[in-house]
């Protein structure tokens, strides 16, 4: 496992553990990032990400991104 944040762009992974605090959690579960669904990286700059997952684009920061684990 490795942090979404290392996901290369183009890259397709599938979540397999979200790490934190239970709100920080229960915050990604509300946009789409759960175990075991598909995350493609739209793009990368600077550690922030714009991610694809559930066919929505999602922007992430980095900090957040770590805590994805695929």
């Amino acid at each position: 496992m490795m942090p979404l944040s290392l996901a290369k762009q183009g890259d397709t992974n599938y979540i397999k553990k979200i790490s934190g605090r239970d709100d920080v959690r229960q915050h990604l579960a509300e946009l789409g990032f759960v175990v075991g669904e598909a995350v493609t990286v739209v793009t990368e700059a600077g550690g922030d990400m714009i991610l694809n997952v559930k066919g929505c684009r999602v922007a992430l920061g980095k900090s957040m991104a770590n805590r994805i684990l695929v």
